[in-house]
């Protein structure tokens, strides 16, 4: 009663003060010496001036209700929590159930350990906002010249004098786990191939360089070679000439995946390598995923990586950061006051990451140098003119047009380093073009190393061997913002990579397995949390033996199949239909496996007597609420039968809080009460169940 004597009181005392400063208001109009002319006669702009004030009036009085209003809710609201209410819904005669409030504040105030930064000072603006960017550009799409997208480059010959052009060349094969083929197909007809010519033809050569982002299929190949192979990849790995980036299980899309499942696959991925091969990914490698969300730069750093780059960002946008030397820059959240979310980020500025649009401007030169497509071999160039093997007779020539393209391409950036990619889509597949490449770009190096007055220097490199030299180059510790070098805000949607050809169809397609994907996650958790929380009690009861162990196996493969259809064909819905499927009976499969491991768990934990406990795989104990018969078919709910002996329904809430929902149930009678676990009645309802708009399923009813 104190609480509700101290609120009235001061709700008076707020509706006296407004009482008071109406008067006040209406007083000071009243006395206006403005108002009183000669004659008694108003100008007609003092009457204009007049209905103005009492329309101001008007909305004052009307602000001042509301004011009341909400005080006297308050009081209300207060006064009821004050006297308390019945913890549990109640049925009074009216035969309608009530359901008590929630015994919680009506506002919470900010705990300061929760939103640092909307605490603190706004801090720097950044230099380059996404929304601004899109907003100043015309979107115009003139032809560029032999950079359709783009502009003419040009150079003084000079200009490398006093600072020579470091070039890295980054061998790369990106390997998609499943798009025009499934995972599996891919894997045997191409990527083993290439892991295995990786680890020959590296080891022939020690400046050799290559970098690999997929860890599904490394753990694939991995669980099929000898320990001499394995420890061949440790050393290749421990000496610097293969790089594993991003660290991901795939390299996911980041458009349509929950950020749940982006954290989840980098964890498989960085786990697995942690435990196989002892190292940590630095640098974040997304080629190909159809635009970039602000998200993954947020997850990359707090990954402990220092560095990322992209491709796949609209083509008038790279131009015009390209123009403003604008391709390299910090990436910061926008809610983020400082730089704890900073990340290095480094954007290509061509067309695609194939040979022809990564060594410059000008795709016809660039082709020329992509040794796969020597006369004689499957693949040629499109625009006509084959590349040429490097002699000692045309090595000069070939090299000076190739180090033109290096110049053009870094006049883009703001520094003397400069990254060329060399790789396209399940490359490296077959030793004949680990040789062609190599050998022949060995030769283009060692031409222009032995060349000072060309002052450039050019070798292979991981793409962690770039970021190095450029932080070395402009002074910091990698992390850190270079000198000069702009931070940016937001996000890369929508792409289009050429005309009006914009990628955003996939934002919707296959909607079926995007939403299979939502409820895999959820199972997923759900799964890991009874899991934890039943064996912790087994161990602790020391019955953990009778305990089904395996069910962990179960939990780590659907936290693969998660992370696979989290790849930018699979949960993009971008992949073939034979592809599609089979993501989709592998999504059933672990959702089928989940729901075993949920049932396992919560039958130990809902026992009383724990040493009753006995597994049968053949007989569980708990029944699931869905079954779904095929990876195509919707989800078909369990009918509860009744009878005279009560069915017991266990819910489970795998969040963090509290929550208040309304639970579904089927059953087979109509004559049906829920009672919560202490035996008091629970608000239900029952209704039929429809087949159609106009027939009702027999003996099938909904609570």
């Amino acid at each position: 009663m104190k609480l509700k004597k101290q609120v009235t009181v001061c709700g008076a005392a707020i509706f006296c003060v407004a009482v008071f400063s109406l008067y006040l208001m209406l007083d000071r109009v009243q006395h206006d010496p403005t108002r009183h002319q000669s004659g008694g006669n108003f100008p007609r702009s003092q009457i204009s001036v007049l209905q103005n004030r009492i329309e101001q009036l008007e909305q004052l009085l009307e602000e001042n209700h509301e004011i009341i209003s909400h005080i006297k809710d308050s009081v209300l609201e207060l006064t009821a929590h004050a006297e308390g209410q019945p913890a549990l819904p109640h049925h009074p005669p009216n035969g309608s159930w009530v359901l008590p409030p929630e015994n919680r504040p009506s506002f919470l105030s900010v705990s300061p350990q929760d939103c640092q930064f909307a605490l603190g000072g706004k801090g720097q603006s950044p230099d380059l906002q996404m929304l601004a960017v899109y907003s100043l550009l015309p979107f115009d799409n003139q032809d560029g010249g032999v950079w359709k997208q783009g502009f003419d480059i040009t150079y003084e010959p000079n200009e490398w004098d006093t600072e020579p052009l470091q070039v890295f060349v980054v061998p790369h094969s990106h390997n998609d786990p499943g798009w025009i083929k499934t995972f599996d197909k891919y894997y045997y007809d191409q990527t083993q191939h290439i892991l295995n010519s990786m680890v020959l033809k590296m080891q022939e050569d020690p400046r050799r360089r290559f970098i690999w982002s997929e860890i599904s299929f490394f753990s694939k190949w991995w669980d099929n070679i000898s320990a001499q192979k394995r420890a061949a990849v440790r050393r290749l790995v421990g000496n610097g000439q293969l790089e594993m980036v991003t660290g991901g299980w795939v390299m996911a899309d980041e458009a349509n995946s929950h950020y749940f499942a982006m954290i989840d696959q980098l964890i498989e991925g960085h786990q697995w390598l942690e435990k196989n091969i002892g190292v940590t990914p630095r640098s974040g490698w997304a080629v190909d995923p159809f635009g970039y969300s602000s998200t993954m730069p947020y997850l990359l750093k707090r990954s402990n990586l220092t560095a990322m780059l992209i491709q796949r960002v609209h083509y008038t946008i790279k131009k015009h950061f390209a123009a403003t030397q604008n391709l390299e820059f910090m990436w910061r959240q926008t809610w983020d006051p400082d730089t704890s979310t900073d990340i290095f980020c480094h954007m290509m500025p061509f067309y695609s990451y194939d040979v022809p649009h990564t060594c410059g401007p000008d795709p016809k030169i660039c082709c020329q140098f992509d040794f796969k497509r020597l006369p004689g071999g499957r693949i040629n160039c499109p625009w006509k003119v084959p590349p040429r093997a490097i002699t000692d007779a045309n090595v000069a020539e070939r090299a000076q047009l190739l180090l033109d393209q290096y110049r053009k391409k870094s006049k883009l950036y703001r520094s003397k380093v400069l990254l060329v990619p060399l790789g396209d889509d399940f490359r490296y597949d077959k030793p004949q073009e680990w040789d062609a490449q190599f050998l022949n770009y060995q030769r283009i190096f060692d031409f222009l190393n032995s060349r000072p007055d060309l002052h450039v220097q050019a070798q292979f490199g991981t793409l962690s061997d770039y970021f190095d030299a450029l932080y070395k180059k402009v002074g910091i510790v990698p992390g850190m913002r270079p000198p000069g070098f702009p931070v940016l805000t937001g996000d890369f949607f929508s792409y289009a990579d050429r005309e009006d050809h914009y990628w955003t169809g996939y934002f919707t397609s296959r909607p079926f397995y995007k939403s299979l994907d939502r409820v895999l996650e959820s199972h997923l958790r759900g799964a890991e949390i009874l899991y934890s929380l039943a064996l912790a009690h087994a161990r602790r009861a020391s019955v953990d033996g009778r305990y089904p162990l395996s069910d962990y196996a179960l939990l780590t493969n659907a936290r693969r199949n998660l992370g696979l259809f989290q790849h930018h064909d699979a949960i993009a819905g971008t992949a073939k239909e034979a592809v599609a499927v089979d993501y989709g009976v592998r999504l059933l499969h672990s959702l089928t496996n989940l729901k075993r491991v949920i049932s396992n768990a919560a039958h130990y934990l809902v026992l009383g007597d724990k040493d009753t406990y006995h597994h049968d795989p053949a007989a569980p104990f708990l029944g699931m609420d869905e079954t779904r018969s095929s990876q195509d078919s919707l989800p078909e709910r369990t009918v509860v039968k009744l009878d005279t002996s009560p069915r017991f329904l266990v819910v489970f809430n795998p969040l963090e809080q509290e929550r208040l929902s309304m639970v579904p149930v089927l059953v087979d009678s109509p004559h049906v009460r829920v009672l919560s676990e202490e035996g008091q009645p629970l608000p239900s309802q029952l209704s039929a169940t429809w087949s159609s708009a106009t027939d009702v399923v027999p003996d099938v009813y909904q609570v």
